[in-house]
């Protein structure tokens, strides 16, 4: 006996996939009436009902409506989409912050960076943050153990399931790579910011944060409007040319061996262009990335 297998997509936080059997029917037409089978995922549940004379009815129960038609639910699954998965990479200073802030407001994804957590952490004073200050204050990578439940647990959050997320910073070696693929974190796109160490170590000494606004100046580039925001900036403590060159070999050391791992999915961004440009050049390169998605759905219902 042969089937047809329809496959429907949910938007649910974990993804799952419904296959509806649709057997070819009996030619003897004194068959008895099956009992209706149902499907369900944690989105909404489809049921199939075998009448006499072959008829079929499909139905799509949602909380909101109900759907009896195949082709409608066909249209449905085409116009929901699996959130958006991104890692963006680059060296300090790279220009991550800003592109992740153009990102998610253009696509609305749920931000994610390994560096806030960490330093939130070390602001609080946790023993994880304690531990993390030393290696971070030796320019060396934080253990894996540290950072690792942090960024699961963020990625897990209902937002981060529902919008789909943006990871900033992480992963920066092969084994935080390889635990976020052993834990199900797949991206869809890896994104590297390239810049040159000159204008890198610039960036980074120049930089200044705002206490009370928590906004980022530059000496340099983007100077405080008054003399009394001046007067309250402050300097992160891994943000002098000493450290920052430390963080920029770390870097270095270990970007291969991430990108080795995405090879597939990777894209190099200029990141010594302007802000405009650069994040130009990630637009289109998500645009492309969601219009083959499309492609891909449409030509897999039809």
């Amino acid at each position: 006996m042969s089937s047809n297998i329809m496959n429907f997509s949910t938007t649910s936080s974990s993804s799952s996939l419904i296959r509806v059997f649709n057997p070819t029917p009996n030619n003897n037409h004194n068959h008895k009436l099956q009992k209706p089978r149902s499907y369900s995922s944690s989105s909404f549940s489809v049921t199939i009902s075998h009448h006499h004379h072959h008829h079929r009815q499909l139905s799509l129960r949602s909380s909101s409506r109900s759907l009896s038609h195949s082709s409608t639910v066909v249209k449905a699954a085409v116009q929901t989409e699996e959130p958006l998965h991104v890692m963006i990479s680059g060296a300090p200073a790279s220009g991550k912050g800003t592109q992740c802030h153009l990102i998610t407001n253009k696509y609305g994804l749920v931000h994610v960076a390994a560096g806030d957590l960490l330093r939130a952490e070390i602001e609080t004073g946790s023993e994880n943050g304690k531990r993390a200050k030393e290696y971070m204050e030796k320019g060396q990578l934080v253990p894996d153990e540290i950072v690792v439940m942090m960024v699961k647990d963020r990625l897990l959050k209902p937002d981060s399931a529902e919008k789909g997320w943006l990871l900033d910073g992480y992963p920066r070696s092969l084994s935080q790579a390889t635990a976020l693929k052993e834990l199900g974190f797949k991206p869809d796109i890896f994104i590297l910011l390239e810049v040159s160490e000159d204008t890198l170590v610039e960036r980074v000494v120049g930089r200044r944060l705002d206490p009370v606004t928590g906004k980022i100046y530059h000496l340099k580039y983007s100077p405080p409007e008054t003399k009394e925001i001046a007067d309250r900036l402050t300097q992160r403590f891994d943000d002098t040319e000493e450290k920052v060159k430390l963080r920029l070999n770390t870097h270095h050391q270990n970007v291969e061996a991430v990108l080795s791992m995405y090879k597939d999915i990777t894209i190099k961004i200029n990141g010594n262009a302007s802000q405009k440009e650069v994040f130009a050049q990630i637009d289109g390169a998500l645009t492309t990335l969601l219009e083959q998605r499309k492609t891909s759905s449409e030509s897999m219902v039809a």
